[in-house]
């Protein structure tokens, strides 16, 4: 995004911050939404810098990797493999018999 801004300046054609603010909140993908919101009801969009927005946005963005990373890490915590012998007990296995039959 800066480097068309800066192109465009280059070019003449200058926006306010206030244009380029609204113009990055505009353009963030539908799962950002709440994040827009709170910035847009939270902080002045007209005096807010460029800067400030991006930092926010890029705060957001590694807190939400984070927390993704974390629930990977709890994921393959919570997976549990138990391995499974079989044992031939001769003598249960009379026994059970011995009393099966006797139910006869």
């Amino acid at each position: 995004f800066t480097n068309i801004i800066n192109a465009l300046q280059a070019l003449d054609k200058t926006y306010s911050n206030n244009e380029m603010v609204r113009k990055i909140l505009r353009c963030l993908p539908r799962t950002w939404m709440p994040m827009v919101t709170t910035i847009e009801e939270a902080k002045n969009l007209n005096i807010l810098a460029l800067e400030d927005l991006l930092g926010s946005l890029l705060t957001h963005e590694l807190s939400m990797q984070k927390k993704d990373d974390d629930e990977e890490k709890e994921k393959k915590k919570k997976i549990v493999a138990l391995k499974s012998s079989q044992t031939e007990d001769f003598e249960d296995d009379d026994d059970d018999d011995d009393e099966e039959l006797a139910f006869i």
